[in-house]
């Protein structure tokens, strides 16, 4: 697995979370797509299920925190 860095503006020796709750959920809606492209690849139709799910929480988490911070 690789360490958060780039877009979610952590550095490499810099661990998931580190950065707070809005780092913490971009790092596990950029990880867990990963993850259900794996479980869709080997037919893991429960797993890409709920990780597809946990996906759009996150994403949608990102999408509320947006716009609050626009307001």
């Amino acid at each position: 697995m690789r360490a958060a860095s780039g877009a979610l503006g952590g550095s490499r020796h810099e661990e998931p979370g580190e950065g707070g709750a809005d780092e913490a959920v971009a790092f596990i809606a950029e990880q867990t797509g990963a993850l259900r492209k794996l479980a869709e690849r080997h037919k893991l139709d429960v797993l890409h299920y709920l990780l597809g799910m946990t996906k759009l929480e996150a994403d949608e988490h990102l999408r509320l925190r947006s716009k609050r911070k626009l307001s």
